[in-house]
């Protein structure tokens, strides 16, 4: 039983959403994970996506998002990318995805890391490996866009505490986390500072 899984967002992003259903305006905000911790996607079932047990051992926090996807393992070595911001009604996700992600990778090519794409629903790629996710939380006219970028992840605490996904892209067929997961490589800080240029 996983009596410890909380809900909620990932810090730092309900701020971004007030201060925008406040002033109408879009936010960004960049952070970098204090400490290492498991993040459930909104549907997501930790008996399937996750090793509770060694979560549990080791004293992994275990929290749970408002958007949707996959389990992930959240460590300093990760730079989240959110984006809050005014959008009427509550449809036209994918449409806000496409240029979200468009305006991400943009934004990375300005910072140095050019030849990233856009595969699968939500995730940046680059060589063939995935270096970001992303998820969307949809409120009325408020949409909240966050992505998790890699830049040295801990790629041995995937293995260890995420599962194989119950679903997955094409293009990962069927590789382990080791085997599918890259990285920018560089300092999460200085990648943050050109992204806010």
């Amino acid at each position: 039983m996983v009596a410890a899984v909380q809900t909620g967002r990932y810090a730092g992003d309900d701020h971004l959403v007030e201060s925008t259903r406040t002033s109408g305006l879009p936010r960004l905000g960049l952070s970098r994970p204090e400490g290492v911790l498991v993040v459930l996607g909104r549907g997501s079932d930790p008996h399937v996506e996750l090793n509770v047990p060694r979560c549990i051992a080791d004293g992994v926090p275990i929290v749970r998002r408002s958007g949707g996807g996959c389990s992930v393992v959240l460590d300093p070595g990760n730079l989240v990318v959110s984006v809050s911001l005014a959008a009427r009604g509550l449809g036209r996700i994918r449409s806000h995805f496409d240029a979200l992600t468009r305006w991400l990778i943009s934004g990375l090519a300005r910072a140095g890391v050019p030849g990233v794409v856009h595969d699968g629903v939500s995730d940046l790629v680059l060589r063939d490996r995935k270096i970001g996710g992303s998820c969307i939380t949809r409120a009325r006219d408020l949409l909240l866009f966050s992505s998790t970028i890699l830049v040295e992840p801990r790629v041995e605490l995937m293995e260890r505490y995420l599962a194989h996904p119950p679903r997955e892209p094409g293009y990962r067929r069927g590789r382990s986390h080791r085997q599918f997961v890259g990285s920018i490589g560089g300092d999460t800080g200085a990648l943050a500072g050109r992204l806010e240029q």
